[in-house]
């Protein structure tokens, strides 16, 4: 059923993980031959391509049960995401070009890992895994627009030619609230997200 986001745009349930014609030529774009590329999409579908990075967007490449965490962060108490997927075992969150650039230093600066400032929770020491920032000279793997069987997919798809893309500052903002919360987990095993939907209306 398709509702009005708060941009007036139509949203529903597909809209989340199926890749718009629209979303597909802003992908694209970020390629040499953005039309070469659109015609594989039109052949092939489910065809995952390479795409470099560093001009159209940069990615954040985050272990994915972190990269989770910072998703339902952005989603629940930011902004929104731009579009995110899953690829290997890893979340790939689409940032604003730069952000490869900027992101580990801010990194740095929170001191993760150390005992330094406002980095303890509960007498437990606030850690980040490992995020892989890919700019310019960089390329990464994206899922095709089609909805495949496979494990590589979009959970946010590009769905506009011009989709926001949060920045460095966003990024981390997400990184630091999801290693908060990763301290307070329950031993518990957590419930099953595979069928969470984000509502691409709240994109700012």
């Amino acid at each position: 059923m398709l509702t009005p986001g708060r941009h007036g745009h139509m949203s529903s349930a597909w809209n989340a993980s199926h890749v718009t014609p629209d979303g597909a030529a802003w992908l694209a774009s970020a390629g040499t031959y953005p039309r070469s590329t659109l015609a594989l999409w039109e052949e092939r579908p489910d065809a995952p391509v390479v795409l470099p990075c560093g001009s159209v967007f940069d990615v954040v490449s985050a272990p994915a049960m972190f990269g989770r965490r910072m998703l339902d962060r952005l989603w629940d108490d930011g902004p929104g995401s731009g579009p995110v997927a899953e690829f290997r075992g890893r979340m790939l969150l689409f940032a604003a070009p730069g952000t490869a650039q900027r992101l580990p230093a801010l990194l740095e600066w929170e001191e993760w890992g150390t005992q330094g400032r406002d980095v303890r929770e509960t007498g437990r020491a606030i850690t980040v895994p490992p995020l892989l920032c890919h700019g310019t000279g960089d390329a990464v793997t994206v899922p095709p627009p089609a909805k495949t069987a496979s494990p590589t997919r979009w959970l946010v798809a590009p769905d506009t030619r011009q989709p926001w893309l949060p920045g460095p500052e966003v990024l981390l903002w997400a990184a630091v609230r999801a290693a908060r919360s990763a301290v307070r987990i329950s031993i518990f095993p957590p419930a099953d997200q595979g069928a969470k939907v984000y509502d691409v209306s709240r994109r700012r």
